[in-house]
């Protein structure tokens, strides 16, 4: 015993249903594109899938099959001549559903169903474009890693986690890698800073590019 849709019938009886569906499949053969209800756009959807299928295959069998669900010569004529040549390289999806504005009236959900006839990509060209996507996202990553890795200065001490007080009493000077800023003690916002790098002198922050924290008058360095 054939298995009945799940959900609600669109006609009232399933012979209603067909043609229903028939006649929406041979609307969409003839204009690419129609609008009806999004229930109708979703169960015409794999009904007219496939019959073009059937008209991708092109046999007589083939027509002889659309042909006893649609009737009109046009419409099959279109789908075996005009459209099952445009999707040939497309192995499924020959349909997309748009949802679009409710039905006046009775505020219906209502929607697009078209035909998918853009080219596919070749695969070598897909394959191509994910080698480069990966290839660029492995580039990303060793950036990001070579970051991530604390940078080593000449003539500096680093603490894991930042500190506020001075590692030794060699090395005063304070180096926030955030802003590349260096402070000197009893400058303004030497005591608020909490430092990853420490250096001995001003011109060993200098030279591992840091600068003097509101310029050079604000840390006491003669220019």
């Amino acid at each position: 015993m054939p298995r009945p849709t799940k959900g609600p019938r669109l006609g009232g009886s399933a012979q209603h249903e067909r043609h229903l569906l028939a006649n929406l499949a041979r609307q969409l053969f003839l204009h690419e594109s129609i609008t009806t209800t999004e229930a109708r756009a979703r169960r015409l959807r794999p009904y007219a899938e496939k019959l073009i299928s059937k008209g991708k295959r092109g046999d007589l069998h083939a027509r002889r099959t659309v042909l006893k669900k649609i009737t009109d010569k046009e419409a099959v004529y279109r789908l075996f001549e005009v459209i099952a040549p445009k999707l040939e390289g497309r192995e499924g999806g020959y349909t997309r559903i748009i949802k679009t504005t409710p039905r006046k009236g009775d505020n219906a959900p209502m929607a697009i169903i078209s035909l998918v006839t853009e080219p596919v990509a070749k695969k070598e060209v897909v394959n191509d474009a994910v080698a480069t996507a990966k290839k660029a996202a492995a580039k990303a990553t060793e950036k990001a890693a070579a970051k991530a890795e604390p940078k080593e200065y000449k003539g500096a001490v680093r603490v894991a986690d930042g500190a506020a007080e001075a590692p030794d009493a060699d090395h005063l000077i304070k180096g926030n890698e955030d802003s590349m800023k260096y402070h000197v003690p009893g400058s303004r916002w030497y005591d608020a800073t909490v430092a990853e790098v420490w250096f001995a002198t001003a011109e060993d922050a200098v030279a591992a590019g840091f600068e003097p924290a509101g310029g050079a008058a604000a840390q006491k360095i003669a220019e």
